[in-house]
C-alpha cells in the first residue's frame, strides 16, 4: 500500500486509493507546492515496471504513447507527465472529483428524458473518440468506467488507454469489455477476417448511448448465444419495442448495431444524427 508516499522527489503525495484493475491502482495524490487552502489533486495511476523487452513493457510503453498522443484534447483525461520510481511507473492524471461515468448513471447523474442533457455528454465523448482516431488511436475499451466525469456532471473525459491500438485493423479478438465489444471483435465471424477497431469503437458508443437515454445495457455480449442479441438480429426493432426509446434512437442505434462494420454508422454522421434527434 502506497498511501502515504511521497513521489516525483516530494512534489505528490499520495492521499488515499481511488480505485484499482487489472493492470494497475489509481491514487489520489496532492501537490505539495500547491496552496494549503486551495491544494491541487491530481490521480496518479500507478504500474508495477515491466522488465525492457517484455510484451508487458512493449503494452505500457504504448499506453503511455498513445495517452499523451491524445491527451490534449478537451475531452480525454490529461496525462501530465510519467514518474519512474524504482519498480513502478506513475501516470500523473487530471483528477475528476465526479468520479466515473457508471457511477455517475447508476446513481442517476442523467434524470430520466433529459435529452439536453444526454446530447451534451454523447456528443462531448463521441468528440473524444474521434480526436484519437484521428490520431491513429483507437480506444478499444470505451466503457461508462473509462470515461470521468467533473464535480458538476455537465464534462467528460475518455480514459485508460491500456488496451488501445495503432492498428486501424486487428486480429486481437476479446480486447475489451464483453457488454461493449462488437461482434466481429468477440470473434463470431472466424479468426480469418481482421476488424476495424474503429467501428468497433462505434459499436462501444452505441453501448453507453443505450444505457444514457434507458439505464439499460442492449445486451451482455453480441454473441448467437446471448438471448437479447439474438431477439435483436431477429427483429431490428428489438430494442424500441424493449427499452424507453424513441423512433429517433431507435434509427440511430440500428444504424451502429449492424452486424456487418463496414456499414456501421461513422462518427461524423452520428455526430449529426445525435445533434438532429429531437428526443431520445
Amino acid at each position: 500500500d502506497l498511501v502515504g508516499q511521497f513521489i516525483d522527489q516530494g512534489r505528490l503525495k499520495l492521499v488515499d486509493t481511488l480505485g484499482s484493475g487489472s493492470n494497475g491502482v489509481v491514487f489520489l495524490a496532492i501537490d505539495t507546492t500547491s496552496s494549503p487552502q486551495y491544494p491541487t489533486y491530481y490521480a496518479v495511476k500507478c504500474l508495477i515496471k515491466a522488465d525492457k523487452g517484455s510484451h508487458l513493457h512493449d503494452v505500457q510503453q504504448q499506453e503511455i504513447a498513445h495517452h499523451m498522443r491524445c491527451s490534449a484534447h478537451s475531452n480525454v483525461i490529461t496525462l501530465h507527465r510519467v514518474v519512474e520510481e524504482h519498480f513502478y511507473l506513475f501516470l500523473v492524471l487530471d483528477y475528476c472529483s465526479g468520479g466515473d461515468f457508471f457511477q455517475f448513471l447508476f446513481e442517476g447523474g442523467i434524470p430520466r428524458g433529459d435529452d439536453a442533457l444526454v446530447k451534451k455528454l454523447f456528443l462531448q465523448i463521441i468528440d473524444g473518440v474521434e480526436a484519437c482516431h484521428q490520431m491513429g488511436i483507437y480506444h478499444r475499451d470505451i466503457k461508462p468506467e473509462n470515461i470521468l466525469v467533473n464535480e458538476s456532471g455537465t464534462r467528460v473525459f475518455l480514459s485508460d488507454f491500456g488496451l488501445s491500438t495503432g492498428r486501424a485493423f486487428s486480429r486481437t479478438y476479446g480486447a475489451g469489455s464483453s457488454y461493449y465489444m462488437s461482434p466481429e471483435c468477440i470473434g463470431i465471424h472466424g479468426p480469418i477476417t481482421p476488424y476495424s477497431t474503429r467501428a468497433n469503437d462505434v459499436w462501444a458508443l452505441g453501448v453507453i448511448l443505450t444505457a444514457m437515454i434507458s439505464g439499460h445495457n442492449p445486451w451482455r455480449r453480441a454473441t448467437y448465444t446471448d438471448e437479447c442479441y439474438r431477439a435483436y438480429l431477429q427483429d431490428q426493432d428489438f430494442l424500441y419495442r424493449t427499452l424507453p426509446i424513441s423512433s429517433g434512437a431507435n434509427d440511430i442505434l440500428q444504424r451502429i448495431f449492424t452486424s456487418d462494420p463496414s456499414r456501421r454508422i461513422t462518427i461524423p454522421f452520428l455526430r449529426l444524427k445525435i445533434m438532429q434527434v429531437d428526443t431520445f
